[in-house]
């Protein structure tokens, strides 16, 4: 049997709104002595990220932890600090097609909700990015204590929507995220580009 048409879409602000320039860390590693790739690496450290992106500890601890790590490959405490300080404060780019695409859906009467695993910067950075007020609501894991893709998560983001999981479309550029939504019942579609928009549109049908 047919799915019935999508009533809202939920949309990955990583890698899908907004897109990261890898040149940024790639400079500041460069300038500071550091090897490459080794920021993300051990800012990704999924026992470093995970307290963070659930609310457990705050973005700044979060950073100062990265810090810390640092110590040693960056030549002590103050270069790392300073390191880190300057990587984070690059806060990434919107791509502005996708924002073009967000209002496109919410004119035409269909809400649009913001679903991302992020710490509690995440209002500061939509702030600074121009995105307040882009989004009809915003689910961030740090504020509900859970995170993509457990489906806690897919449950309180088709709460906040107020629509059920089966009339949500569900935009993320992970597989596992994609998986775990559909998991909760939720369309979804693993994003690959500007090119995706045209299926998109067609699956919203507005």
């Amino acid at each position: 049997m047919a799915r019935e048409r999508a009533k809202a879409l939920l949309l990955d602000f990583d890698g899908v709104l907004r897109r990261w320039d890898p040149a940024v860390a790639a400079d500041v590693e460069r300038e500071y002595g550091l090897s490459e790739g080794v920021l993300t690496e051990i800012a990704m450290q999924w026992g470093r990220l995970q307290p963070v992106l659930t609310g457990q500890v705050s973005h700044a601890d979060w950073v100062s932890s990265v810090a810390d790590a640092l110590e040693g490959p960056a030549g002590g405490p103050e270069r790392a600090r300073a390191a880190v300080e300057q990587w984070q404060r690059y806060r990434g780019e919107v791509d502005t097609e996708v924002l073009d695409f967000v209002r496109e859906v919410r004119a035409a009467g269909i809400p649009v909700g913001l679903g991302t695993n992020a710490t509690d910067l995440l209002d500061a950075d939509l702030t600074a990015l121009g995105l307040v007020g882009e989004f009809d609501v915003v689910v961030n894991s740090s504020t509900l204590g859970v995170h993509k893709p457990a489906p806690e998560y897919f449950q309180a983001a088709c709460q906040a929507l107020a629509t059920p999981p089966a009339r949500v479309l569900f935009v993320d550029d992970e597989d596992w995220a994609v998986r775990g939504a559909r998991s909760a019942g939720l369309s979804a579609h693993r994003w690959g580009g500007h090119a995706d928009l045209r299926y998109l549109r067609a699956a919203l049908d507005y």
